[in-house]
């Protein structure tokens, strides 16, 4: 970290060793991520309650380069895994910091499209066909919503495609959205 680790205490007085432990999670963190501009961390005990024992926040303040991280958990009746569970979350929000910057966020590719080219809606069946040309049973309950019926030939539709018993199969029909 460029900056000194701040550790605020509210409400409540903070024991040395719950100070080392966040001193030591903190340092854990330059491990995850060594651009780590400061941290600040508030711990407190907002309330009392008559009917509910003392619960503690934990609140991390991250500067990194471009960002400001703020991890906030729910309270914890317990001090040490108030502490570890805000950690936890700050060492999963770096790492997923540095994923975007990388540029590595998965991206979800989008069912191909095909084209309904025969229907037995007596059967509850029918085929589609792919840009490529070849041919795709599927079945009445594969048609998310109920939307078989509302199927007719030459419906565009996005699938899902999987190996059934006796060739490909859709094993989800999407009726695609009308541009």
């Amino acid at each position: 970290m460029k900056l000194p680790l701040q550790i605020t205490v509210r409400n409540m007085s903070l024991s040395d060793a719950g100070r080392a432990l966040i001193e030591e999670k903190a340092a854990k963190l330059d491990t995850v991520n060594d651009g780590i501009m400061g941290c600040r961390v508030v711990v407190e005990a907002p309330h009392r309650h008559q009917h509910q024992g003392l619960s503690y926040n934990v609140r991390i303040d991250l500067t990194v380069p471009g960002s400001e991280l703020v991890i906030k958990r729910e309270p914890h009746e317990d001090l040490y895994v108030a502490i570890r569970d805000a950690f936890d979350a700050a060492r999963r929000r770096l790492q997923d910091h540095q994923r975007r910057q990388r540029g590595e966020v998965k991206v979800h590719e989008e069912s191909p499209l095909a084209r309904v080219t025969k229907l037995f809606s007596a059967d509850g069946y029918g085929f589609l066909e792919t840009p490529d040309g070849r041919e795709i049973y599927f079945h009445s309950h594969s048609v998310l919503n109920g939307g078989f019926d509302r199927l007719d030939i030459g419906t565009e539709v996005r699938f899902v495609e999987e190996e059934g018993e006796q060739g490909p199969q859709a094993s989800t029909v999407i009726p695609a959205r009308k541009s």
